[in-house]
């Protein structure tokens, strides 16, 4: 099987967000110039000083609308690994399963595309088939961010307002709509001193009133229907919050204080409204608020001829909403788009991650057929 091939090549690479994923993405790149593709090779520095890298590529003709495939080349990190027959980084097929990190998020789904690309090749195409691979996506969607604002690549596929798929595993269920989110940090100052002195000022105590207050804000929202959409499942945008002094002893008066709050948005939500709200309170409390992060819903409308055609090749009665996100929050420019790929979700990120080969095998299968619906002349 073609896709197992592309992603026991795939998987060896570690290529965890904290570290550059510069050598996964010249593999990528590599393979796509084999396949027929021509490549953009997008770089940028994150805020440690690492270099991260986007790889673009685009076959066919000129005409058309084609169709593009968007997946993510970074994985998270391994605290532990629970499976006994192999470590993390080094692939290990059973009978129905194919186990390693980025196995299921996303490296599996990217093997699948990269087997259906290699399928069409010899194909005389009749619009453009682009492939996408990002960096950065588990910790905030940067390098789709990237993308979006600087590549050439990009932009054509905008323009031409490609029919557009976003490969996270769905079980190869359609999915219209996903949730967005919105991450802020508000931080106190204080005053470091040795506890004993009493000449430190706590930054601990000018957070409390500040937490009172969102705590009341998070139970009014969780509340109340204006704040809730039925179509997601939790209907809830789910405000998260942490803390943290970051002081490491007992005796020392915390001279700083933090507070995280994350929440998922719905389409129907005001988020803009709600981050407006939570920097109110960190001003009236005289705290320091930072935006963090910032990602839209993705919303394609159920109804939709696009939505259709996919439900019938799939074979599917209805289309889904999902509460996690992907770079597709990045992506709102594109009008036909959906999150479809092999792969159980529950599997991603797990400490024995896997996908079955059943997946694999379908995923290549239903990419292959809509490269061929959308993108060659079978004759």
């Amino acid at each position: 099987m073609r896709s197992v091939d592309y992603l026991n090549e795939l998987m060896p690479f570690p290529s965890v967000s904290s570290t550059s994923n510069v050598a996964v993405s010249r593999w990528v790149e590599q393979t796509l110039q084999t396949l027929g593709f021509q490549t953009e090779w997008l770089e940028y520095e994150d805020a440690a000083g690492l270099t991260k890298a986007c790889v673009l590529g685009r076959r066919g003709p000129d005409n058309g609308r084609g169709f593009a495939y968007f997946c993510h080349t970074d994985v998270v990190s391994v605290e532990s690994w629970s499976f006994p027959d192999s470590g993390p980084w080094e692939p290990l097929q059973t009978a129905d399963r194919l186990y390693g990190r980025g196995s299921c998020d996303m490296k599996g789904s990217l093997a699948c595309m990269l087997a259906a690309a290699e399928s069409a090749r010899d194909h005389s195409a009749t619009a453009p088939l682009y492939i996408v691979a990002t960096a950065d996506e588990e910790i905030g969607l940067i390098g789709a961010r990237h993308i979006a604002a600087n590549s050439s690549t990009y932009r054509d596929i905008v323009q031409r307002q490609c029919r557009a798929i976003i490969g996270e595993p769905t079980l190869l269920q359609v999915v219209h709509a996903h949730k967005g989110g919105r991450a802020m940090k508000v931080t106190s100052r204080g005053i470091a001193a040795h506890s004993s002195t009493g000449k430190g000022v706590n930054a601990n105590m000018a957070m409390i009133p500040f937490l009172t207050d969102v705590r009341e804000l998070s139970l009014r929202i969780e509340a109340e229907p204006a704040w809730q959409d039925d179509r997601f499942e939790p209907p809830t945008i789910n405000m998260n919050i942490g803390i943290n002094d970051h002081t490491g002893a007992l005796n020392i008066t915390p001279a700083q204080s933090v507070c995280t709050v994350y929440f998922r948005t719905m389409p129907s939500i005001d988020a803009a409204g709600l981050v407006d709200q939570v920097r109110s309170l960190a001003e009236r409390h005289g705290l320091e608020f930072q935006m963090m992060f910032q990602g839209d819903a993705l919303f394609t409308d159920p109804q939709s001829p696009y939505v259709a055609e996919l439900l019938d090749v799939t074979q599917t009665e209805r289309s889904q909403t999902v509460a996690y996100g992907t770079d597709g929050s990045c992506l709102t420019e594109l009008n036909d788009i959906v999150v479809l790929g092999p792969g159980d979700i529950r599997q991603a990120h797990t400490d024995d991650e896997w996908i079955s080969l059943e997946q694999l095998q379908q995923g290549t299968d239903l990419y292959s057929s809509l490269i061929q619906r959308w993108c060659i002349q079978i004759t």
